[in-house]
Parts: structure tokens; C-alpha cells; sequence
């Protein structure tokens, strides 16, 4: 389905409806978001619609997690059809759908094996374990004494570990005191880096490019050099992938693109094409063998409903092409947006069907550009302030991209 929003109307702040379910949200859940003022009630495709039928494209796609489009018909097909015979087990049993989805998620990814959790903050969480046990147990690091480089403006998730070694004061404030074991160092500065390390490292993590942060991409060196770091002094480098992965870069995984092969990398969101919270850690055998029966585990991780919604979903993603579709549109938007003659842009960053667009201060903040953008039919959003963020579904139709630049540009140049 194509929207048209070159050429939408623009909209008045939601009916009488809508007021009254923001009205409830506000009252009763708790303020931990600030959400754009559109309240969805349907989805289909890069198509969103709201309470009072209004339609908007949306080009935040879940922050990654629907780059295969909202409620894609096969996807959908295979949790109603797991639903019927079988959702959850625990792993106190073996279940018939995860095997082969571990088979298929390993021979697709190149991973020998493959540890299924729920979130991305799961995915991260066990991949901080891991990488702790592998340097007491594989690398001969003293109890206690393992250490992890990360980077400044990262973003793994909302755990109390996690936030501990953030620099955003609204994400940690007030959550300590946190665990210790953390060095952070700036992002893309291989030399901050190499004299961080020590015979206490035991692992590097990092994003290959800072979604949350505004698409932050690093100098090409940059992950060869950590590659090399990691080799000289037996370090793992491990790669969240969770915004970045699963074809949003124009490849299977960003990291790949600067020529490096992580030892560990965590995916989610677009794993399960946003149908269902599946997430997981793939590494080889020399690192998931620190794990033993009862040293980590999830309820849920690794459920059948999960593995045929997330097996669906790759299938999705391989069959239909949109890895090669995000690099061929990802360099039409960069095409585009570096075409558009706009005093109030600092800086734009593009990264596969992925970018972001830092304003000056002077253009009095990002938000305003979201609101005025939602009011005309496009669905973006804000982060750090001054940096509007565009990530559509990679199924989104070419059309459908150039009506949404067009509209960006208009806004950014008027």
C-alpha cells in the first residue's frame, strides 16, 4: 500500500477518542516515555493508522524491530499457526521447533552456536557473562578482576548492569550504586581504546554504529583496529547488533561492513519481525562453552512460538531481499538527504536504510520536527535533542521514500 505523504494534509492534534486514551496512558501508566502525541490502533506494511482512521507512514519501524514491515502476512501466519499447537515448554524440556530454528539461525549467520533469550537487554546481559566466564575460565583472568572497554553515548539497554557503564544521565540517574568492571572510553578512538586495555580485559563492546545516539559512525579503521587489539592481547570484540542488525545496514550485520568478524554478536528486534520478543547471542564453540546446565537460562528463551515467528521472519528477510533493498534505498535516502540545502542541519549520518540528521541548536530542537512531521502523515522521532532519526521498513517502496524526503525537506527548508 502506497501513502502519499508528499502530499497529505496537515492534521490537527487527534478527536475526542485519542485525547481520552492519551488522557488514560498519562494517568495511569507510568511517565517513563514521551511518546509523539498519535495514538495507533492498526498497522500493515511501512502503513500505520490511528484511532480516528488517520494514516501515517511510519519511519521509525520499531526502532528496527519491524524492518520487515508491521504484521507481515507470513510472519503472522506462523504464530498463529505455532499458537494453535504449542507456545511455551521452558527449557526443562526439549521442544520441536528449536533445533532446527538454532541450525537455521547458526548456518545463516556463520555462528557455530547460538544462545536464544527474549530482549535485547537479555541478548546483552548474556553476552556480558559470557565474556566474563570466558576470561576467568578460557583466558586465566583473577576471579573478580575481568573488565569490559564499551564506549561513551552506547546504548545496550535498560538493566541496572547496562546503565551502569551508560553516559546518558536520564538513562543511570538515580539506579546505583552499579556494577563495577566497566572502563568507557570514546567511541571511534582506537588509540583511547588500545590504552584501555589491560590483562584484565576480557571484552570489547560496541555498537557498530550508535543508533540511539543519532546513527554515530565510526572512522572505516575503526573496528579493523579493535580486530587487531582484540587479536594481540586475546580479547573478545563483541558487536550488539540489535537496532543495527538483520539487514537495516544494507547487510546482514553493520560490523561486516567494516571488513571484521566479531566474536560474539547479540541480535533481537528484527529477529522476530516485531511480532513477538525474541532475541539471542551467537558465538562459537570457544566462547558459548563456559556455559554449563544452570549457569544461565530464561523461561521463555528459546519457547516454539518464538523460534517459528523468529524462523518466519529471516525467511522474510532472506526471500524477499531487504538486505540488498536497504543498501539500494539506503543510498538513494543519503543521495537525497545530501542534496537537500538546509541551514538548520549540522551533520548527516546515513548508514544503510538508516540515518540521522543532526540540527543546530539555533533550529530550537528536534522535536518540533517530529510534531510537525507527525501532523503531515510521517511517523519519525527525536533523540538526543537536536537529531531526528529515519529508519522505515525496509519493505518500504521507493515512492513511498521520496514522498517522505520530500516531506522532510520541505520542513527543513521552509
Amino acid at each position: 500500500m502506497t501513502v502519499d505523504v508528499s502530499d497529505s494534509q496537515p492534521r490537527q492534534h487527534g478527536g475526542a477518542r485519542a485525547a481520552g486514551l492519551i488522557e488514560l496512558e498519562d494517568q495511569y501508566a507510568a511517565h517513563n516515555y514521551h511518546p509523539l502525541d498519535v495514538v495507533i490502533a492498526r498497522a500493515e506494511g511501512c502503513t500505520v493508522w490511528d484511532v480516528e482512521g488517520k494514516r501515517y507512514l511510519d519511519f521509525l519501524a520499531a526502532y528496527s524491530a519491524v524492518n520487515q514491515g508491521h504484521n507481515h502476512p507470513r510472519i503472522v501466519a506462523a504464530l498463529k499457526a505455532q499458537a494453535d499447537i504449542l507456545a511455551l515448554t521452558s527449557r526443562a524440556f526439549r521442544n520441536d521447533r528449536f533445533g532446527p530454528f538454532c541450525e537455521k539461525l547458526s548456518t545463516l549467520t556463520g555462528y557455530g552456536q547460538v544462545l536464544m533469550m527474549n530482549t535485547g537487554a537479555e541478548a546483552v546481559e548474556t553476552a556480558l557473562k559470557a565474556a566474563r566466564r570466558w576470561g576467568y575460565q578460557k583466558k586465566g583472568v583473577a576471579a573478580d578482576h575481568a573488565e569490559i572497554i564499551v564506549f561513551n553515548e552506547n546504548f545496550h539497554g535498560r538493566t541496572t548492569t547496562i546503565v551502569g557503564f551508560s553516559t546518558d544521565d536520564v538513562a543511570r540517574g538515580g539506579y546505583g550504586p552499579f556494577a563495577p568492571g566497566f572502563k568507557i572510553v570514546p567511541f571511534g578512538d582506537a588509540d583511547a581504546v588500545e590504552a584501555a586495555i589491560t590483562e584484565n580485559t576480557v571484552a570489547i563492546l560496541a555498537e557498530p554504529v550508535q543508533g540511539e545516539a543519532g546513527v554515530i559512525i565510526p572512522p572505516a579503521e575503526f573496528f579493523p583496529r579493535l580486530r587487531a587489539a582484540c587479536d594481540e592481547h586475546n580479547v573478545l570484540l563483541i558487536c550488539d547488533e540489535i537496532q543495527s542488525g538483520l539487514g537495516r545496514a544494507g547487510s546482514l550485520f553493520a560490523h561486516t561492513k567494516f571488513g571484521v568478524r566479531a566474536d560474539a554478536v547479540c541480535i533481537g528486534k528484527a529477529l522476530s519481525g516485531g511480532l513477538y520478543p525474541v532475541s539471542a547471542l551467537l558465538a562459537d564453540e570457544r566462547v558459548m562453552s563456559v556455559f554449563d546446565p544452570g549457569s544461565h537460562g530464561s523461561t521463555y528463551g528459546g519457547n516454539p512460538l518464538a523460534c517459528a515467528v523468529a524462523e518466519a521472519a529471516l525467511d522474510v528477510l532472506m526471500d524477499e531481499g531487504l538486505i540488498e533493498r536497504a543498501a539500494e534505498l539506503g543510498a538513494h535516502m543519503k543521495t537525497r538527504l545530501e542534496a537537500m540545502d538546509s541551514p538548520r542541519v549540522k551533520e548527516l549520518r546515513c548508514f544503510g536504510l538508516w540515518a540521522g540528521i543532526e540540527l543546530h541548536e539555533s533550529a530550537g530542537g528536534a522535536r518540533k520536527y517530529t510534531e510537525a512531521l507527525k501532523s503531515d502523515g510521517l511517523l519519525c522521532k527525536e533523540t538526543h535533542t537536536h537529531t531526528i532519526r529515519l529508519a522505515p521498513p525496509l519493505i518500504i517502496k521507493k515512492d513511498e521514500l521520496d514522498g517522505a524526503l520530500d516531506l522532510i525537506e520541505r520542513h527543513l527548508t521552509k
